[in-house]
């Protein structure tokens, strides 16, 4: 069951990328990204209050329970973690291709691999290492695909940024597992996005606000709703199958990261990309890694 969750993740997790891009076109980041986040409290609200003053969702998916102030502390850091990456990877997407960003983006399983055999002592079967090995060479292989569209990732601080989010979003992963573990899942996801929330007021008001004359300037587009529409539905799949029995953290998030072939096909038939043929070899590995780690599970 952990898995098909997974699995409906990624398909959500790639509408959102490819939604993502065509909100940042030409558009400023910071306020996109200000009501990504804004639109996702709005959808919380009612439920947060309903909860709370009601007994119309108790027993229910969606019921928000009180939670202790330890757990809003940890809270906290998953937002800041999240919106911290969400701040380098808003800003990649706008200024490099589609599949590059987020087949970089998508090498992050190595990373939480790693975390999750030292920090959750998991282990890993035959088929789910070779799973793990397929698609991670492969997604490194293809973000070196960039080189022949002239960025040279050593010099390209887009390329950084987009790495820095892969890294901050690898620790944010990790932090999910212990998250889902102790605390109630969409009480995570609903507190997670209030101080989401909190924390974008000072990067508007103080950040972009004051330079907004001198920057891209800002235009609503209906992407910029479909981008949180996405992702909310995305991570409530993806936190759901967290808290299952016998979910592996780095299984969950290997498969989560499947959903590059959605961008992939956008990159095509949206943003007009090239070395289609050569991406869709590597994209193919990916696949394969995937299909590798379901045999595994």
């Amino acid at each position: 069951m952990w898995l098909l969750l997974a699995a409906a993740s990624a398909l959500t997790l790639g509408a959102y990328e490819v939604a993502k891009k065509l909100a940042l076109e030409n558009n400023a980041v910071i306020p996109v990204l200000f009501f990504n986040v804004a639109i996702g409290v709005a959808i919380f609200l009612p439920f947060s209050l309903l909860s709370a003053y009601t007994g119309v969702l108790d027993g229910t998916l969606v019921y928000v329970p009180q939670i202790s102030f330890a757990a809003h502390m940890a809270i906290f850091l998953k937002a800041f973690l999240v919106l911290s990456s969400w701040v380098f990877a808003y800003y990649a997407m706008k200024h490099l291709p589609i599949i590059i960003t987020t087949a970089i983006k998508s090498t992050q399983p190595a990373i939480i691999l790693i975390g999750a055999i030292l920090v959750f002592a998991e282990r890993l079967n035959g088929y789910q290492w070779a799973g793990m090995i397929v698609s991670i060479v492969a997604l490194m292989m293809f973000s070196f695909a960039g080189k022949k569209e002239g960025i040279v990732f050593e010099k390209n601080k887009w390329v950084w940024c987009i790495f820095a989010a892969t890294l901050l979003g690898a620790v944010s992963s990790l932090w999910d597992k212990h998250l889902v573990i102790s605390f109630d899942k969409i009480a995570v996801q609903v507190y997670t996005a209030y101080y989401q929330l909190v924390l974008m007021i000072p990067l508007i008001f103080l950040l972009w606000y004051p330079r907004r004359k001198k920057s891209t300037p800002f235009r609503w587009r209906w992407a910029v709703l479909w981008v949180t529409l996405f992702l909310t539905v995305s991570d409530f799949l993806y936190f759901y199958s967290l808290s299952l029995d016998g979910a592996l953290v780095s299984v969950v998030s290997t498969i989560r990261k499947a959903g590059v072939v959605v961008p992939f096909f956008a990159g095509i038939i949206l943003f007009k990309e090239k070395n289609i043929k050569t991406k869709a070899v590597l994209l193919g590995f990916v696949l394969l890694g995937m299909y590798l780690l379901y045999l595994g599970s």
